[in-house]
């Protein structure tokens, strides 16, 4: 598996798939091809059908800039290795193409040609659960001091970073007001929310923060902000929500954060490597369901969970959402994406509950329910993978 940092990928929003992805492989190709007189650039399958929603085109135009780019849009066509595929073309003077490249966004801030991808950081022999458990017992060790071991002491660097990130978006979101761009007119939720949330007392006010706090995220990628991949980032209100709510409420200290942060990457990894978090391979299952997955997880170690009963709250955020389509209206980040990152908060700690109410033994493994899912995803019709053309997006 790669490092967790493949997980979590600090950028603008709204799509890691279809905005941040497309950035980046334009970036690519231009610094391979610098004098070309013209680009042009060929999105495939999910990319084109959702793509003008998720500021695809603008992503790209703007990386490629100032250099005249013509971007063709093709979502009846589907490559063979993933709905997610473009090709760019550099062409000279003359109108000779010079060079192209066809790449896929795989989801989870992963660029795929065939050979190879951004720079590849395979760290982790170990790839399932059940493996890392078994290191866990016989180490009488838990998830966070695997990573370490396995990443070095460096990845706390870039862990602070991605809490740091995770932070200014949270309070960003809650300052922020008005409706969100790009056509929905759909309003800001998330400072009224904070607002009621202190008439509350207790359980009902921490359940109304969580709210908040994921609105407030989910809020600001779909409006563009910068946020961190977690795994997606359309499901990137989730984790920092319950992380904020556990630092901030329950006032737990940063390097509980920090083991967190390490246990929900590699719990993100692990699906990541053996299914997938893209809404357009396995649909929204494997976004909202992964990062309900990642969230419970870290709550339960936070909440001083044993290894077994991480996995069993892991196992439950993702199979509850089993299933689930993508299906975003006006291919936007928004409906019903922003509302679903509250609720996955949610979820998530009402599995961490229930995990630590047990004693970690369960029926139905992690491995399962991750093999699970990605059956489930490659059974779902191609119109709820991320491609606006039913559900929500026509109903």
């Amino acid at each position: 598996m790669d490092s967790i940092k493949k997980i979590y990928n600090i950028g603008f929003g709204p799509s890691s798939t279809h905005t941040m992805g497309p950035r980046k492989a334009a970036g690519i190709f231009k610094k391979e091809n610098p004098v070309a007189a013209k680009y042009r650039v060929y999105l495939y399958g999910s990319l084109a059908a959702t793509g003008k929603g998720h500021l695809t085109d603008k992503a790209i135009l703007e990386e490629l800039s100032p250099v005249e780019t013509e971007i063709c849009w093709h979502p009846e066509v589907v490559l063979a290795y993933h709905p997610n595929g473009m090709k760019f073309e550099a062409i000279d003077e003359t109108g000779k193409i010079t060079k192209d490249w066809t790449v896929y966004r795989i989801g989870g801030g992963t660029l795929y040609d065939g050979v190879i991808t951004e720079d590849k950081c395979r760290i982790y022999e170990m790839s399932t659960m059940q493996e890392i458990l078994n290191w866990c017992e016989s180490k009488g060790r838990t998830f966070w001091e695997f990573v370490e071991e396995q990443e070095g002491k460096d990845i706390w660097n870039y862990l602070e970073l991605v809490w740091n990130t995770m932070i200014e978006a949270v309070q960003r979101g809650l300052d922020a007001e008005g409706t969100l761009p790009y056509g929905l007119n759909l309003p800001r939720k998330a400072s009224s929310y904070f607002v009621k949330s202190r008439s509350y007392s207790r359980s009902l006010r921490r359940r109304a923060l969580v709210f908040t706090y994921a609105l407030a995220v989910a809020e600001e990628n779909a409006a563009g902000g910068k946020i961190v991949t977690a795994p997606s980032c359309g499901s990137s209100g989730v984790l920092p929500s319950v992380l904020f709510l556990l630092k901030y409420d329950f006032e737990f200290n940063e390097n509980k954060i920090f083991h967190a942060l390490a246990t929900a990457g590699l719990i993100g990894n692990i699906i990541k490597h053996n299914a997938s978090v893209s809404g357009a391979e396995v649909g929204c299952q494997g976004e909202i369901g992964s990062a309900c997955s990642m969230a419970a997880a870290a709550a339960t170690q936070v909440f001083g969970g044993t290894p077994g009963q991480i996995e069993y709250a892991a196992e439950m955020g993702l199979e509850h959402h089993l299933g689930l389509t993508c299906d975003p209206v006006g291919g936007l980040v928004q409906i019903p994406c922003i509302e679903r990152n509250a609720f996955a908060a949610a979820r998530a700690l009402d599995a961490a509950t229930y995990s630590i109410l047990s004693d970690g033994r369960h029926l139905i493994s992690f491995d399962r329910v991750v093999r699970t899912m990605k059956l489930t995803g490659h059974d779902l019709p191609s119109i709820y993978r991320e491609t606006s053309e039913g559900g929500l997006a026509v109903s």
